[in-house]
C-alpha cells in the first residue's frame, strides 16, 4: 500500500502575528479589569448590607422571646449580656445570639483589613467583628442606632475601641481608615462622598452617606447615643 502524501504544509505564525495576537488579549484583558473590580465592589457592598440585615433579624427574633428587650438591656443573670457589653465586650453580645445568627461569618465584613472572620462563637471576639453594637437600642424607639459599620469619625478622629458616647449634634463622618484603603469599598467617585452601612432598633439597615449618618445621629430621638465599637 501507497503512502499518500499531503500537499498542506504547516506554517508558524509571523513574530508581527504573534504581537498582535498579544496586543488584542492584552487590550481585552484591560477592558475587562476595570469592569471586574467594579463587580467585587459592588459585591462587598452588597455583601456588608446583608450582614447588618441578617443581624438585625437575629436582634428582633432575639428581643422577641425576651420581653421586648435586646441582649444590651438583659443582665447577665437572666441570660443577657448588659453588664459585659456596657464594659466594651462586643463579642458577649453576640455570643448570647448565637442561636439567632447562626454564623459567625456575618458579623465580618468582607472588606476589613483588620480583622478576621470567625469559625465559631466559642472563640469569637473583637478582631472577629466589624460592626458597632448600640449600647441603648430600643425596639420601641425605631431611628436609635443598633448596629453598623465602625469606620467613622468625630470631629475629624477616627474613633478607637470601646464605648463611645456621642450627642446628636456630634461631628460624624465616614473614613476609611479602619477598613481597606481609600477608593474602594466605602467611597463613590460619582459623588465624591465616602459612604457607610448602619442597622436601625427596629432591624431594617440601611446605606447612607456622611450627610446622611449624620442626620440619622440627630434623629436617634436620645441626647447621648453610646456605641460600643469592637
Amino acid at each position: 500500500m501507497k503512502l499518500r502524501l499531503s500537499n498542506q504544509q504547516t506554517t508558524a505564525l509571523t513574530l508581527t502575528e504573534v504581537l498582535v495576537v498579544i496586543f488584542v488579549i492584552a487590550f481585552a484583558v484591560a477592558l475587562l479589569l476595570p469592569a471586574l473590580a467594579a463587580a467585587k465592589r459592588k459585591h462587598a457592598r452588597i455583601g456588608c448590607i446583608s450582614n447588618l440585615k441578617q443581624i438585625g433579624i437575629a436582634y428582633r427574633l432575639w428581643e422577641g422571646d425576651n420581653n421586648d428587650k435586646y441582649p444590651m438591656a438583659v443582665s447577665v443573670t437572666n441570660g443577657g449580656a448588659m453588664e459585659l457589653v456596657a464594659t466594651g465586650n462586643v463579642a458577649a453580645c453576640f455570643r448570647v445570639m448565637s442561636n439567632e445568627l447562626s454564623t459567625p461569618k456575618i458579623l465580618f465584613c468582607p472588606e476589613d483589613i483588620r480583622r478576621v472572620r470567625a469559625t465559631n462563637f466559642s472563640t469569637l471576639n473583637s478582631s472577629n467583628i466589624s460592626y458597632f453594637v448600640g449600647l441603648d437600642a430600643d425596639p420601641n424607639r425605631p431611628q436609635m442606632f443598633l448596629s453598623g459599620d465602625d469606620n467613622f469619625a468625630t470631629g475629624g478622629v477616627p474613633v478607637k475601641s470601646g464605648l463611645l458616647e456621642l450627642s446628636s449634634n456630634a461631628p460624624i463622618a465616614w473614613t476609611s481608615g479602619r477598613h481597606v484603603a481609600y477608593d474602594s469599598h466605602f467611597w463613590t467617585p460619582a459623588r465624591d462622598r465616602l459612604v457607610g452601612n448602619i442597622g436601625m432598633a427596629d432591624g431594617s439597615a440601611q446605606r447612607v452617606t456622611t450627610d446622611g449618618l449624620q442626620k440619622a445621629l440627630q434623629q436617634t430621638g436620645v441626647a447621648t447615643n453610646r456605641l460600643v465599637l469592637p
